[in-house]
């Protein structure tokens, strides 16, 4: 049996998210800042972070990041809440049509990477509508036939 091994996020990115692709189907994306505190951008430095279950919502007028998990620093003498909402800085018209997106039925915000653009952290967002079971199905079928054609194109 195949060892597991810790996948490495893509060259640039902190954190990929590669859950999203699968549960949803992703429709448009967007950059958002990210309001942190002093060790939360230590950890995400050290790449420390997950977004498996994270989401955005809209609230206030506001949008903010739930369910993202930052690990603690360690080093640091006051440490911060892993799992804490986190606000997300965007534009008042991006806002605006994020809640007129979300107000559809069945669409969702979900992070799908964390980067660093020079020294500010930044967060992609997709608005995302949930797969059936059936399109998921559909997405590990159609990706075993790629793996396929190409073991045997490298193999020629």
């Amino acid at each position: 049996m195949a060892k597991k091994r810790k996948r490495k996020a893509a060259a640039g990115d902190v954190a990929t998210n590669r859950q999203a692709a699968f549960r949803f189907n992703l429709l448009e994306k967007l950059e958002a800042g990210i309001v942190l505190q002093g060790s939360e951008v230590k950890s995400l430095r050290n790449g420390s972070a997950q977004l498996k279950d994270a989401y955005a919502e809209v609230r206030d007028g506001e949008v903010w990041l739930r369910n993202m998990h930052i690990a603690p620093y360690e080093p640091a003498r006051e440490g911060h809440d892993p799992e804490r909402p986190r606000k997300l800085l965007l534009h008042r018209r991006e806002i605006e049509r994020l809640t007129g997106k979300t107000a559809e039925k069945g669409l969702t915000i979900v992070p799908t990477r964390i980067y660093f653009s020079g020294s500010r952290a930044k967060v992609e967002l997709a608005v995302a509508k949930g797969k059936e079971m059936h399109d998921k199905r559909r997405s590990i079928k159609d990706r075993e036939q790629k793996r396929e054609m190409d073991r045997a194109l490298s193999e020629r």
